[in-house]
């Protein structure tokens, strides 16, 4: 008899493993309600002594009613619990669907696409882009601004060079006042017929208004113009014959003009001393054009004479005239280096990589600006005057080169390609403050307009 309970108690818990279904998840107390009610009932018949096959016999017939309850109740679980978590699902899904609805509300209204549209602003500026005028390859662009074509007003301010860390004691930058404005005038070559033996000389006013055309020889060359101190005249080199550069001084009053030379070479980059008693110059010989020296000469063109053994090209006074900046490859790759007036005290400026000339000195003598860098790579870089502190002041990607002081030192001018990338007539005349701000473009042509000089 033990052998059979036993045998009924493993098989009655195999029963409900089978059909998956743990004692609890029925009811505790059910569960223990016919287990108790089994036990009394196999002490029962052993109590009669019935036999082996009655007691077998009857368990079976109890088995069979019990296992017609267990099902009922389970199956009445089984409903209620799937009633309860398919209301449960709704009730998610229906929040869900309110969560994106109010989200998709709020995001309708912070677009504004149910406000009325605002007028379009015309597109008056170009894309700036990397660009190179030569036949070779064009960079990949590799930033993107945009520069207002100065009309005569005011231009928003340039946002700060670092948002997300401004300066504590300066948020934003002011919008300049009417005595920030640029002013005085820049002389400049330009392409008009777009090919280099025809340059001419233009000059315009600081702001990018009255341009103006003033050489007159359409099939000469002209280039490297400077203003004179004073701002009464305009001097720059053109070409005379085969290996014959002169220099000329057109006065700006009535165009009327002065050769200062007489065949002594090929002769560019002419400048007025700041107390207008001298003009320095490179000069290379006929001969030989691949060497470069350093002229003076009295304003008048006489007494013109080489600075004893300073070889070098682009020569620029410093503004008390005791000193002079120009490009030289003496010491190896090409350098800035500054000397006094009888060639002494010679002191190396940069230390740049691929450095072409064309500098200038600010008018208070602290700074200094240049450009570097490889062909259709170069930018516009500012400094101390000793060298020191170098940084670069043109946004990267417009080749910018050739710069020059305004004579307030508060902008610099320079030509880039921002504009009119991809086209080797591209180069026009830019205007950027000091501090690499409020970058202007002033012209827009669709010749080549370089070599820019700012004068009063």
């Amino acid at each position: 008899m033990q052998g059979v309970l036993r045998t009924f108690t493993w098989s009655w818990g195999r029963f409900l493993n089978l059909i998956g279904v743990s004692s609890w998840n029925i009811g505790a107390s059910s569960a223990k309600r016919h287990l108790r009610n089994m036990r009394n009932f196999i002490s029962v018949l052993v109590k009669r002594k019935c036999s082996a096959w009655h007691v077998s016999t009857h368990i079976n017939r109890w088995m069979e009613e019990s296992i017609v309850h267990i099902v009922g109740a389970m199956a009445q679980k089984y409903y209620q619990a799937r009633n309860s978590s398919l209301n449960h699902s709704n009730w998610k899904m229906n929040i869900n669907r309110l969560f994106w609805l109010i989200a998709a509300l709020f995001f309708v209204l912070g677009c504004g696409f149910l406000s009325p549209a605002s007028s379009p602003t015309p597109d008056l500026f170009a894309t700036l882009q990397a660009s190179t005028p030569s036949g070779g390859q064009f960079p990949v662009v590799t930033e993107a601004v945009t520069t207002p074509l100065f009309n005569g007003f005011t231009p928003i301010p340039s946002p700060t060079a670092n948002p997300e860390n401004p300066d504590p004691e300066q948020t934003s930058i002011p919008s300049p006042s009417s005595a920030d404005q640029p002013a005085g005038h820049i002389v400049f070559t330009c392409q008009v017929f777009k090919v280099t033996a025809m340059n001419q000389i233009c000059i315009m006013n600081a702001d990018g208004t009255g341009y103006q055309r003033l050489t007159t020889e359409d099939n000469i060359q002209h280039f490297y113009p400077s203003p004179d101190p004073n701002g009464q005249s305009v001097l720059y080199a053109a070409f005379r014959e085969e290996n014959i550069y002169e220099i000329y001084s057109m006065d700006l009053n009535d165009r009327s003009l002065d050769r200062l030379t007489n065949r002594l070479g090929i002769l560019t980059a002419p400048e007025v001393s700041p107390d207008g008693s001298t003009i320095v110059f490179k000069r290379s010989s006929p001969n030989n054009p691949e060497i470069h020296q350093i002229w003076v000469m009295d304003r008048n063109g006489e007494n013109a004479g080489n600075i004893p053994q300073l070889f070098g090209w682009d020569p620029t006074w410093s503004p008390d005239g005791n000193r002079i900046l120009f490009a030289s490859d003496r010491d190896g790759p090409v350098q800035l280096f500054t000397v006094n007036r009888r060639g002494r005290q010679l002191f190396r400026v940069t230390n740049l990589p691929s450095i072409r000339g064309r500098s200038d000195w600010s008018p208070d003598g602290q700074s200094i600006v240049t450009y570097s860098g490889e062909p259709w790579n170069r930018e516009v870089y500012i400094m101390n005057a000793d060298g020191s502190n170098v940084r670069q002041l043109t946004p990267s990607g417009g080749n910018s080169q050739g710069p020059s002081f305004s004579p307030d030192g508060k902008w610099v001018a320079f030509t880039a390609y921002f504009d009119h990338p991809g086209d080797d007539h591209g180069c026009e005349i830019y205007i950027i403050r000091t501090d690499g701000t409020d970058l202007r473009r002033l012209t827009n042509n669709d010749y080549c307009d370089y070599q820019p000089r700012w004068g009063p």
